[in-house]
């Protein structure tokens, strides 16, 4: 099936297709789902909750062990140079127990929790990236995730123990021609006997050059006794037919191990489907939901590193008379770097601990920090070269070659720029998110814009309708942000007064929430073709998650006795700047260029505009858009490369 064949499916089936893989029900409170619908539940994040002792304990152990090892054992330099971790750091990662932080301790691992596994993940990716991917594909969204959340006992007694100490895994979604389009999904598993027989090729399969077990998303046909329908299998990267045809190359984390795999006529036994038939994108996405929070784990790892390099070049460097960092135009890249890290440390520390305590929904918490983590942590990165000046463009390796200290601020930069688009890009975890942000409007108002519905349909929900609008609209029109003593527990003696951020937050989910609801009396069923405006809303939230999670955190650490007073100060800077980012996006919501910019893009793609590309050359070299990804025998030589 060559890339330009593979089945059409129109937007409506597409959309079908991907509704379905979501989870429908709300079983657990959820604060950033509360947020959306205008009510400030701060109860379900404070007091911040806590780890148990024995969690803490015997993550504070794995976190000395792992930091040991970083320092002495990896040499980022070499990873970068030489674009490849050398088998013996990989080797020693798996000594240590890394491969199994998440599992379950009676099946060989670490059993950390949330919590301490992305701890982990921001010591190690902050030596080098690229070892932080390799552990958070094979742990995060790899064979042990979705074993262990919906494996037979048979699959964890035989997977996890492997995965564990020995084996890494890798995830195969993505292929040539589908993307975050699922409904398009080419490899197929067709049943045979006792057997699924797998064909087709996946695209950039972190940790896939070297991974012993793979989970492969697949289509299975319907048929007489089989569902049909994409499903989860393990796959053992060693059958017959498996074929690891390229590893990718990159801008960035040039030690990943990302490659293109080739099934052909792969047998893969039923045993080894995990969950049912037709269930393959449900178990993706529920994975996701914790699996998302390792990269802003990174990203706040990066963050600190950023800011402890900011701290120590701007204090040495000095211009006109005093160190740069008392120059204003530098200093408030300073301020940026530091506030945000700890706003983005609140963030996944909140989500995490949230997560290990299992008594909320956090899959919109963990989209959040995944959209908030990965373009704030892009814009410290810049922010740090841009402080750097031209050393911040020059490499490592040519800053220590003529006698300088070798700080890989562009290779950061570098690294960063991927999380914007892994595990879903920006722009996919901003219709996620406002996916869910809209459900309660959806599912009591989805029958009145649906244009398929009939009239009695449309009726029954409008009475439906009517009936939540008239007990929820009247609670968006005035509430504890209106007070002047509101929440002043966050306002103690000798502290910054953190008060009228929460004030705010709860003011403006109420105004975020009325601006969804007027958007969807005005443009009912074209509302999810506003990705602009509901971008904007997303980000909104963002904000005040973030703004709550800072202000949350801060109280905690000044409880404690733990930097309370520079908890304040950090998050009541934070706040401010995250108030004029909502504020600029608010007005954004009404006053855009989207309308326009549709116009620009139509006369684009018509090529009204050709003639502006008039004077370049175009450097790019031959081939087609999208590589052919015809199932059939590999022609290509296997590079996969096991580490033993």
């Amino acid at each position: 099936m060559t890339a330009s064949s593979v089945r059409p499916v129109s937007e409506r089936e597409a959309r079908q297709v991907a509704e379905a893989a979501r989870e429908q029900a709300w079983h657990k409170p959820s604060f950033a789902k509360e947020l959306f619908l205008g009510r400030f539940r701060l109860d379900l994040i404070h007091p911040h909750p806590a780890p148990a002792p024995d969690d803490v304990r015997r993550g504070e152990a794995f976190l000395a062990k792992l930091r040991e090892f970083c320092e002495t054992r990896i040499d980022p330099a070499r990873i970068e140079r030489e674009s490849q971790i050398p088998d013996e750091t990989i080797n020693g990662l798996k000594e240590i127990g890394a491969l199994g932080m998440k599992i379950d301790t009676k099946y060989g691992g670490m059993g950390l929790t949330q919590v301490y596994y992305n701890k982990a993940l921001a010591l190690a990716g902050s030596v080098s990236p690229a070892i932080g991917a390799l552990l958070s594909a094979h742990q995060s969204i790899g064979v042990p995730q979705p074993v262990k959340l919906f494996g037979t006992q048979d699959q964890k007694d035989r997977f996890l123990p492997r995965c564990a100490r020995t084996d890494i895994s890798a995830f195969l979604l993505t292929e040539p021609d589908v993307g975050s389009d699922p409904a398009r999904l080419a490899t197929t598993a067709v049943p045979d006997g006792d057997d699924y027989v797998l064909d087709g090729v996946k695209l950039w399969t972190t940790n896939g050059v070297v991974a012993d077990l793979l989970v492969v998303m697949a289509r299975v046909p319907k048929s007489d006794g089989h569902k049909g329908g994409i499903s989860a299998f393990v796959v053992e990267t060693a059958s017959e037919g498996v074929t690891v045809e390229n590893r990718n190359a990159f801008m960035g984390l040039r030690g990943i191990e990302n490659g293109v795999t080739r099934f052909h006529r792969v047998r893969v036994p039923a045993a080894n489907r995990i969950g049912p038939e037709g269930a393959g994108l449900k178990i993706a996405l529920t994975t996701l939901n914790t699996g998302r929070l390792s990269l802003p784990a990174m990203c706040a790892g990066a963050g600190k590193w950023c800011l402890k390099i900011a701290r120590e070049w701007s204090a040495a460097r000095e211009q006109w008379g005093k160190p740069i960092a008392r120059h204003e135009a530098v200093g408030a890249k300073v301020s940026f770097i530091a506030a945000t890290t700890f706003a983005l440390e609140a963030v996944i520390d909140l989500a995490s601990q949230m997560a290990d305590e299992d008594r909320n929904d956090i899959r919109i918490e963990a989209a959040l920090a995944k959209l908030y983590g990965s373009e704030m942590a892009w814009l410290m990165a810049d922010e740090l070269v841009q402080i750097r000046g031209g050393r911040g463009f020059e490499t490592a390796a040519s800053l220590a070659a003529r006698g300088e200290r070798a700080v890989p601020a562009e290779q950061m930069l570098r690294d960063l720029r991927i999380n914007r688009i892994f595990e879903g890009s920006t722009e996919i975890m901003h219709l996620l998110i406002a996916r869910e942000a809209v459900d309660a409007h959806l599912s009591v108002a989805g029958d009145l814009i649906d244009p398929d519905k009939s009239l009695s349909d449309k009726g029954r929900a409008a009475a439906k309708a009517g009936g939540f609008y008239a007990r929820w609209l009247p609670g968006l029109v005035t509430g504890p942000g209106h007070l002047p003593r509101a929440y002043a527990e966050f306002a103690p003696p000798a502290h910054r007064d953190l008060s009228p951020h929460l004030r705010y937050v709860e003011r403006s989910a109420r105004k975020l929430a009325r601006s969804t609801f007027y958007a969807m009396s005005r443009w009912q069923g074209r509302m999810e073709t506003k990705q602009g405006f509901l971008s904007r809303i997303v980000d909104i939230g963002a904000e005040l998650f973030a703004m709550s999670a800072a202000c949350v955190r801060a109280e905690m650490l000044r409880s404690r006795g733990d930097h309370g007073a520079e908890a304040y100060q950090l998050a009541d800077v934070f706040c401010r700047q995250a108030r004029i980012r909502a504020d600029e996006l608010f007005g954004r919501l009404w006053n855009n260029t989207d309308d326009l910019d549709r116009k620009v893009v139509s006369g684009v793609l018509s090529g009204s505009y050709e003639w502006l590309e008039a004077g370049v050359l175009d450097p790019s070299g031959d081939g087609p858009w999208i590589a052919d990804a015809t199932p059939g025998p590999a022609t290509r030589d296997n590079v996969h490369r096991p580490i033993r």
